[in-house]
């Protein structure tokens, strides 16, 4: 296992210029629709849903959800499903949240919010559903057990966290993939430094329990160089 590498900001983390800032979220959209990233939070979303009445409004909680590519995919599977949703899509990033708003015009479902991962601005069990996807590793321990904490509170149903898998096969796949498919610079930076700052199974549930999660599920995906973490 590789040492988690702490204290290093990935570019998108800083302030860049808006035209590279759209390229590298377009690249990010584009590897998460081809390698599963959307698919394996949506699963976890339609599996935590099905408990629930399907007669009532489904309330998700993207955190880091920043450009609503997740908030988008969510509300067409519930429109597809006949399901009511809304989206509450949490970012710190205001120029995030502004692209989001041309991407999310025709989702009135989606409700954009700019705050921190470490302090959402959700009531207690007002969520049924509250998803990280690729957002704690940007974050240190402290800050993931605080968002832990929080995520946990809001949701009534199941906390869902899709991250990177850190291994050298998914740093390896993660740098080939940047490359072959021609990503922008930023990417080609972030995306093996991404792998590299990801959490371990091991410490993801050692830091949930700091937060006072004690049923939380750890799988690995390594196909798609992903780990998975639910408490419902």
């Amino acid at each position: 296992m590789m040492e988690r590498v702490e204290g290093r900001l990935e570019f998108l983390d800083r302030p860049v210029a808006l035209a590279d800032r759209v390229a590298s979220l377009a690249d990010i959209d584009r590897l998460n629709a081809w390698f599963g990233g959307y698919a394996l939070t949506l699963r976890e979303v339609r599996r935590v849903a099905a408990a629930a009445d399907a007669r009532d409004v489904l309330v998700a909680v993207d955190v880091g959800g920043g450009h609503a590519a997740l908030a988008v995919r969510l509300v067409e599977w519930a429109r597809a499903a006949r399901r009511e949703i809304r989206v509450i899509v949490v970012d710190r990033d205001a120029e995030s949240l502004a692209l989001a708003r041309h991407a999310c015009a025709g989702y009135p479902e989606i409700r954009l919010v700019l705050a921190d991962a470490t302090a959402l601005p959700v009531r207690e069990g007002a969520a049924d559903v509250v998803a990280s996807a690729l957002t704690l590793h940007h974050l240190e321990p402290d800050a993931v057990v605080a968002s832990l904490r929080e995520m946990a509170a809001a949701a009534r149903r199941g906390v869902i966290v899709n991250d990177l898998l850190r291994t050298r096969l998914a740093l390896g796949l993660v740098w080939l993939a940047t490359r072959l498919l021609r990503c922008h610079p930023i990417s080609r930076h972030d995306g093996p430094l991404s792998v590299r700052r990801a959490y371990s199974a091991a410490e993801l549930t050692a830091l949930a329990q700091k937060a006072g999660i004690t049923t939380l599920r750890v799988r690995a995906h390594p196909i798609y160089g992903r780990l998975i973490a639910v408490t419902a």
